[in-house]
């Protein structure tokens, strides 16, 4: 058994393509001379001659990099090859696809929104302008009165997401707004949570709007640490009632996790 964990271990990488070693090649360069989305990338970067590959090579390579959201291109005067920025919508929707068949569990989602959201929360507490505040209750604006349809409900639980999602926009540390906004691109998309979120219940609207208004009220007062108490309890909230609507619906779906608590 050691030895095939040996084998396993000093088992060599996959060797690199050679267009993915020159798209590292062009997206160091691009780092290195401080070029920024907008930047023309100067046409003797990208000779055949410069990268030492053929013309082909080199065509595969720039298709990596445009993939990747690092490059555009124009054609006609005043064309040619440009840096670009990577929008946070495109990256987590190519996040979205690497769960597309493997999703992860509600308890999953929750395990990182219970520590990260709180975190959220205090990070912005005392730094909101104006702005942001009235941002955050244009989302609460939305779901403040009784919906008529059901579409207007389901219309409301989306917007209290989008709460959530704009908090993302004013916080300083970029790795912790992208994470979160990514779960909650997660719930949006996992059939079992717009299932959910579908189902009527005033109670729930009532809930969300007490947490919420009572995190702004915190946020204005610059109370991290009352932050942090806030949303997380109302995460634990909503996972709790994210748990119980998924196993009344389809208990032999939830995963692992999910049917332990629930349990």
């Amino acid at each position: 058994m050691k030895n095939l964990d040996l084998a396993s271990e000093t088992k060599p990488r996959k060797r690199q393509r050679r267009p993915d070693m020159v798209a590292q090649q062009i997206r160091e360069q691009i780092v290195a001379a401080g070029l920024q989305p907008g930047d023309r990338i100067p046409a003797e970067w990208l000779l055949p001659d410069a990268v030492k590959v053929s013309r082909g090579t080199l065509r595969e390579a720039l298709k990596v990099l445009e993939f990747q959201g690092l490059i555009s291109t124009r054609s006609g005067p005043g064309g040619g090859v440009f840096v670009s920025a990577v929008e946070p919508g495109e990256a987590i929707g190519l996040l979205d696809n690497l769960f597309l068949f493997n999703p992860p569990s509600i308890s999953d989602i929750y395990t990182l929104r219970k520590q990260l959201e709180p975190e959220l929360a205090a990070s912005v507490a005392g730094s909101l302008t104006e702005e942001a505040f009235q941002a955050l209750q244009g989302c609460i604006r939305l779901y403040e009165d009784e919906p008529r349809t059901a579409e207007e409900e389901y219309a409301q639980r989306l917007a209290e997401l989008d709460f959530h999602e704009e908090l993302t926009r004013h916080c300083g540390n970029p790795i912790l707004a992208f994470t979160c906004r990514f779960l909650l691109s997660l719930l949006r998309d996992m059939t079992v949570c717009r299932s959910i979120y579908k189902e009527p219940n005033p109670a729930l609207r009532e809930t969300g709007l007490h947490y919420q208004v009572r995190l702004l009220r915190a946020m204005k007062s610059g109370d991290g640490e009352l932050c942090r108490m806030i949303m997380r309890g109302h995460m634990m909230e909503a996972e709790k009632y994210m748990l119980e609507r998924a196993a009344m619906r389809s208990p032999g779906r939830l995963g692992p996790a999910d049917r332990e608590q629930d349990g």
